[in-house]
Formats: C-alpha cells, structure tokens, sequence
C-alpha cells in the first residue's frame, strides 16, 4: 500500500484549507471594520430646522422679557 502518498495528500489538504480559513477570516475582519464605521447622522428635515429656529426665537424673546 502507498501510505506515504495517503499522508502526503491528508497534509496537502489540511495547509489548503488552513490558507482558505486564514484568508476567509481576514476578509471578515475587513468587512466587520468598514460596517462598524458609524454612518453620519441624517440631515435634519425641513419640520425640525423650523422647530429649532422656533425654539431659538422663544429663547431669545423669553431673554428680553
């Protein structure tokens, strides 16, 4: 029997497939990283500018009083 051939091929695959685990996890650590960057907030809409400058327009007259 080629036991040797056997063992040959058992450890070929175990390096293979080591080499695919190693660069499948980078590739997860790389997409983990750009999906954790935080997305930037949304702009405020045209109800909530106008309740800020609403709010803003009580302060100041609440100041003068």
């Amino acid at each position: 029997m080629h036991y040797g051939v056997f063992i040959q091929n058992v450890f070929d695959f175990v390096i293979v497939a080591f080499a695919i685990f190693v660069a499948i996890k980078l590739i997860n650590r790389l997409n983990r990283k750009k999906a954790e960057e935080p997305a930037a907030p949304p702009a405020p809409s045209k109800e909530e500018v106008l309740l800020g400058e609403i709010r803003d327009l009580l302060k100041e007259q609440n100041n003068r009083s």
